[in-house]
């Protein structure tokens, strides 16, 4: 029996729920960052400058789970479950894997790593792990699988320290601080290097737009290796990247780091609700935003949505092909940025030194709400959901990721936000007026990829 059937299911929650969508309203959250990692080392506005300028080291080992995966039908589960061609995935290659229902809906991603013949290594966001874990368990496979929390709710030390080397100096630092010659390995794509006498993957990735590196290996050499990197970085003017200088580095990438999972509807989705428990991430979920629906299934959405196409193949059976087919072929939106209006942005802080109730403001860079959907609209029509929104420092301008129609995706056009949230049970969300905001579709990702 899984530790999660031991509990109250997810589908027991949803039932005592007067819908999934207030039940996730009421769910309340914010990103939780571990007390591990700063939210800022010097300050947020000197550390997205070295992302451009120099170099930066990000700590990710606590934010984000882990999970290992073997054994001899390892393969076949994955190829089951994701969208992506697994063709030439050898030893050393990387992928952002992407699963999703039957119907072709979005449940969640993950960097993957083949590390050996008959393993691997999942690292991010627990829906695809919870997903992926679920059809080990229940199905006839000859695999194991073992997921490790984030230490924010962990308390274990975490099974592998995660970081990320990034800027325009990254290269010149990890051939300083590598012992012998660093591997010349394509992007998303690891090499095994030598740092301080230890082992470590070094995977060809950034979040920054420039080359950069993220590094992988047993807990218990973190400090070592992290020591290492900064002692040379030194001379390449290297920062440590805190929490709120890491969180809209996503955006500007067109990566939306959350969705709501698409599993709260349908039968064939019900004996997976009842696996998930009551505590589980994707009942906890939050949802917030001027779009609001009765409807849990309109919060959904596709790869095709959110511009991951690309990593959709129609070389093997997996869950969702039948659907994806048709919609590859007749997309109905696709991911551009949005650009926001300066003054209608200006606007709404000084909103806060005005009578009355103001309008909704944000923290910066990013605010640290998880699932945010905001109506886009021309001609008062909804056209889109705006998600993920940052004010990009090196553009002194706030954008935002959005699944638009198809027919307002190209840039140049100009569209409406509809800014705050409407009626909301949602604990956190203060008062607030609406009001609506002008922006321009721009081209995602938001900046010139070097990778």
């Amino acid at each position: 029996m899984s530790t999660q059937a031991q509990k109250q299911s997810l589908q027991a929650a949803l039932n005592a729920a007067d819908s999934p969508v207030e039940m996730l309203q009421e769910a309340g959250g914010r990103w939780v960052w571990p007390r591990e990692v700063a939210r800022e080392y010097t300050n947020w506005m000197d550390e997205l400058r070295a992302v451009r300028e120099t170099c930066v080291l990000a700590d990710l080992s606590h934010h984000q789970m882990d999970q290992v995966i073997e054994g001899p039908d390892a393969m076949s589960v994955l190829r089951k479950l994701c969208t992506n061609s697994f063709d030439g995935f050898d030893i050393g290659k990387a992928k952002q894997a992407i699963m999703c229902n039957p119907d072709g809906k979005f449940i969640g991603d993950g960097v993957l790593q083949r590390i050996g013949d008959e393993s691997f290594v999942m690292s991010g966001k627990d829906p695809a792990a919870n997903w992926l874990a679920y059809h080990i368990e229940t199905g006839d496979y000859d695999a194991t699988e073992t997921i490790y929390p984030k230490s924010s709710v962990n308390p274990d030390d975490p099974h592998f320290f995660t970081y990320q080397v990034q800027g325009p100096n990254a290269l010149d630092v990890m051939q300083e601080v590598t012992e012998g010659p660093l591997p010349d390995v394509p992007f998303f794509n690891f090499g095994t290097v030598t740092i301080d006498g230890h082992e470590v993957r070094a995977l060809r990735h950034g979040m920054a737009g420039e080359v950069g590196f993220e590094l992988q290996g047993p807990y218990e050499h973190g400090e070592d290796i992290k020591d290492a990197i900064l002692e040379v970085g030194e001379a390449y003017d290297i920062r440590r990247l805190g929490t709120r200088a890491y969180e809209p580095l996503s955006v500007k990438l067109g990566w939306v780091t959350t969705h709501v999972p698409a599993i709260y509807t349908g039968d064939e989705m019900r004996d997976y609700r009842e696996w998930l428990g009551a505590d589980s991430y994707e009942a906890k979920y939050s949802v917030a935003g001027s779009f609001s629906s009765d409807d849990i299934t309109d919060y959904y959405v596709s790869p095709v949505d959110i511009g991951y196409e690309h990593m959709i193949a129609f070389d093997h059976d997996f869950v969702g092909r039948e659907a994806l087919e048709e919609e590859v072929e007749n997309p109905r939106r696709t991911r551009v940025t949005l650009v926001w209006d300066v003054d209608d942005v200006v606007d709404l802080f000084a909103s806060l030194f005005e009578e009355g109730t103001p309008k909704k403001t944000f923290d910066l860079p990013r605010d640290r709400w998880g699932g945010h959907h905001d109506e886009v609209l021309v001609d008062d029509e909804v056209v889109g959901h705006s998600k993920s929104f940052c004010y990009s420092y090196s553009d002194r301008e706030v954008i935002s990721i959005c699944s638009i129609d198809v027919e307002h995706s190209d840039p140049g056009t100009d569209v409406t936000l509809v800014w705050g949230d409407g009626e909301t049970k949602n604990p956190l969300v203060e008062p607030h007026e609406q009001t609506h905001i002008d922006a321009t579709v721009a081209p995602s990702p938001y900046l010139d990829d070097a990778r």
